[in-house]
């Protein structure tokens, strides 16, 4: 453990270059066993975080619960991050006519496609950058159309005060369990609320298992029936949740992600060097150690660090996790 201002946080990971420690990465963590009760807990659990993407599948539940018509891979993309695939333009250009509007009416800024190919294919034809093609241009389109199912503006959907915003605030506040106490704005203008790790962590497991049609449930089994719209070809969270069958996955910027396991267990946590490169590892070692089956999903968690393209190292969980890990199973 480290102590900071901001308080004590564990290694969670090591990455390893030619036998020598290059980096560690220092956070919080919270497992949850699927009855609610903590399975493991490091850091500063409870301390405020701000969620990033990782909040996207609990604003597609505010979404449907406001009665929006919103199912199969456009409520996956919805609750997702894509990367700017032709077929994630295709989906979110579809919710766009459902609710009458166009490209302009979306609140993200422009930006150019996550995935390299499609970049590099743009570029040749001498496309620049577009709203659509923003990672989060998937929620937007939902929360827009969530305006126009509900007759509300959607010029200002992007204000903390407006109807939709205080339903994902609420929604946001019943899923994890805890009161909002910061409002920001996020990387895509969105308004962002606050929770803690602990918090992610039950409600990432609440969605796995939430009651059949319900709003959670609902989301929760569209990102998993179509991972390819939460994330993209060869993205982390699509890789996990198509290796891992049943199994929930969204991370975020600055280095938060829940996953939760088909059986409702559940981890979350924020990496606070802000890097997400580890997230996912740790991720399915807790998993593991909780007894999860994630011998399918290898290449995620034994990640290869490149010297001359070979490997010459790994990312590996740190001694801190190490431990933890080690209890956890020895009392499974």
């Amino acid at each position: 453990m480290v102590a900071t201002p901001a308080g004590p946080f564990a290694e969670l990971a090591v990455v390893t270059r030619s036998g020598m420690v290059e980096s560690r990465h220092y956070g919080s963590l919270v497992a949850m066993r699927p009855d609610g009760s903590t399975a493991l807990a490091l850091g500063t659990a409870d301390a405020p975080v701000l969620p990033r993407s990782t909040a996207k599948p609990f604003q597609a539940v505010a979404c449907l619960a406001v009665g929006t018509p919103l199912d199969g891979p456009e409520l996956a993309i919805a609750a997702g991050s894509h990367t700017g695939q032709d077929e994630h333009v295709r989906v979110v250009r579809a919710l766009l006519d459902r609710a009458g509007l166009d490209e302009d009416a979306l609140g993200c800024p422009p930006d150019r496609p996550e995935d390299q190919e499609t970049y590099e294919r743009l570029v040749r034809e001498g496309v620049g950058t577009a709203r659509i093609r923003m990672n989060c241009s998937g929620k937007h389109a939902a929360m827009l159309l969530a305006c126009a199912t509900n007759g509300w503006p959607t010029r200002d959907y992007l204000d903390a005060d407006h109807p939709l915003q205080r339903e994902v605030r609420l929604t946001v506040a019943e899923l994890t369990g805890l009161d909002v106490t910061t409002a920001a704005v996020d990387g895509c203008g969105a308004p962002l609320f606050s929770t803690s790790v602990r918090g992610l962590a039950r409600a990432f497991g609440s969605l796995v298992l939430a009651e059949p049609g319900s709003p959670g449930a609902l989301v929760a089994d569209a990102m998993r029936a179509h991972p390819l719209h939460v994330g993209g070809t060869g993205q982390a969270n699509t890789t996990l949740m198509t290796q891992v069958p049943g199994a929930l996955a969204k991370g975020g910027a600055e280095g938060v992600i829940g996953v939760a396991g088909p059986d409702g267990a559940a981890v979350a946590m924020k990496v606070v060097d802000g890097s997400p490169r580890a997230t996912t590892v740790i991720a399915l070692h807790v998993l593991q150690a909780m007894g999860a089956d994630v011998s399918q999903a290898g290449e995620l968690t034994e990640v290869a660090v490149l010297g001359g393209g070979a490997p010459v190292g790994r990312i590996q969980p740190g001694a801190d996790l190490e431990r933890a890990l080690a209890t956890l199973e020895a009392t499974r």
